[in-house]
């Protein structure tokens, strides 16, 4: 079986993904305090955003033959919108 490229990635910068997210629990186990683990918490809302990005633009990127120009804006557009509409209040 052969995994694409864009596929691979994906799914390395997912694992990355949760691990990091499982050892900032640990972390915050470790460390048993408030103020530590709403810095480490602050940390991980700039890890995801960025995770959600790269992806998005890695299985664009791959889709490219796939899906027109219009389409790709689009989807990154929508992506762009639900980040931004957690950051309003």
């Amino acid at each position: 079986m052969i995994i694409e490229k864009a596929l691979l990635f994906i799914i390395i910068l997912r694992l990355l993904s949760g691990s990091i997210e499982l050892s900032a629990a640990m972390l915050m186990i470790k460390f048993n305090d408030l103020e530590k683990a709403f810095y480490i918490n602050s940390l991980l809302a700039l890890v995801g955003p960025i995770v959600l990005i790269v992806t998005t633009g890695i299985g664009l990127t791959g889709l490219s033959e796939k899906i027109s120009l219009t389409r790709m804006v689009c989807l990154f557009a929508g992506v762009l919108l639900i980040l931004y509409s957690l950051k309003s209040n």
